[in-house]
């Protein structure tokens, strides 16, 4: 039976998107950070390939292929600018090994660093920069393009022009850096507005800010336009007058006191749901373990049924001795 399409499970309800890969992959030791490249694919894929299983096993609905920084320009900083194609092929094979028929497996496209406001000759680049990563992408069977991170909306526009001319879905996302708003001076609302008048199937934002600042502006999308929305915010907690966690002195190698716990993760899926938005994910920070539990409240995930013969009139662990299993609901067998 031919897997639905991700438009198909959007009518159905929410979409759970995975988590973040290139910190998560680093803090492993196969990324180095700085240039965070996508490299891992080539070098040490059976590292992607687990990080892809944890989050399928999480009960992700999609699986985003490891092309984020996968540009030439992006792998010429690493001295890969010749690996392009090699790169793009093997994160969307690894992708769609895991994914196999539970799983979306989306194409990424991701900011340039290269587009410049009012330049056609820049825009132009980008729409090589995208283009060539598309052919790979496309030819080797994903199913919708992820366009991510742009703080831009210009650059967000040219993403969606040259993924519509794939014929597969879109789903396009901006992100805020300090300001609550792009780079450009757009609104939240603008935004959104704009995306969905260039094509994109799903708008939003993802990246850079936690949950707390990111839901503000995905409300104002949800009051601006009726289609779907998307949200990955990253799962580190920021003060409100650096929401962008890539601007704070922990970023890249102190974040791990800053990582959000699953309940707070769990806690934004539902209030994401309640907004209306329609593909609930998250970006750096958040792995699999926050996802399985996004999953579990927004009703993606059974119960645990693996058998537990509890201990009778003692308890067998610490977690019946302080009678946590009491407060987490547990059964006994």
């Amino acid at each position: 039976m031919k897997k639905k399409g991700l438009l198909e499970r959007l009518k159905e309800g929410p979409v759970l998107g995975d988590g973040g890969y290139l910190l998560e992959l680093e803090k492993r030791g196969w990324v180095r950070a700085g240039p965070f490249t996508p490299e891992v694919a080539l070098t040490y894929p059976a590292a992607l390939r687990e990080l892809h299983i944890e989050f399928r096993e999480a009960e992700a609905d999609v699986l985003q292929a490891l092309t984020f920084y996968a540009s030439r320009d992006k792998l010429a900083t690493v001295g890969l600018e010749n690996r392009l194609e090699d790169l793009n092929r093997a994160a969307v094979r690894i992708a769609r090994e895991v994914a196999g028929d539970r799983c979306l497996v989306a194409g990424n496209l991701s900011l340039t660093w290269m587009y410049e406001p009012d330049s056609p000759s820049a825009a132009d680049r980008v729409r090589r920069t995208f283009d060539e990563q598309l052919a790979v992408q496309v030819d080797e069977g994903i199913d919708f393009v992820i366009g991510e991170t742009f703080s831009w909306l210009g650059e967000a526009l040219i993403a969606i022009e040259r993924a519509k001319k794939t014929g597969l879905p879109a789903m396009v996302t901006i992100c805020f850096e300090n300001k609550d708003e792009t780079a450009e001076g757009k609104t939240a609302a603008e935004a959104a507005k704009a995306l969905f008048g260039a094509g994109a199937d799903v708008v939003g934002m993802n990246c850079l800010r936690p949950p707390e600042h990111m839901l503000p502006a995905m409300e104002q999308m949800r009051r601006a336009v009726s289609g779907y929305l998307g949200c990955q915010p990253t799962a580190y907690r920021t003060p409100k007058e650096k929401p962008d966690f890539t601007s704070l002195p922990e970023f890249p190698l102190a974040l791990d006191p800053l990582q959000l716990t699953r309940k707070e993760m769990a806690d934004y899926s539902l209030r994401a749901r309640e907004i209306g938005i329609n593909y609930i994910g998250a970006c750096c920070g958040a792995v699999a373990v926050h996802i399985r539990e996004m999953a579990r409240v927004l009703g993606k995930l059974p119960e645990d049924s693996r058998l537990w013969m509890k201990g009778g009139e003692k308890p067998m662990s610490a977690y019946e001795y302080y009678d946590h299993d009491k407060v987490a609901g547990a059964v006994k067998k």
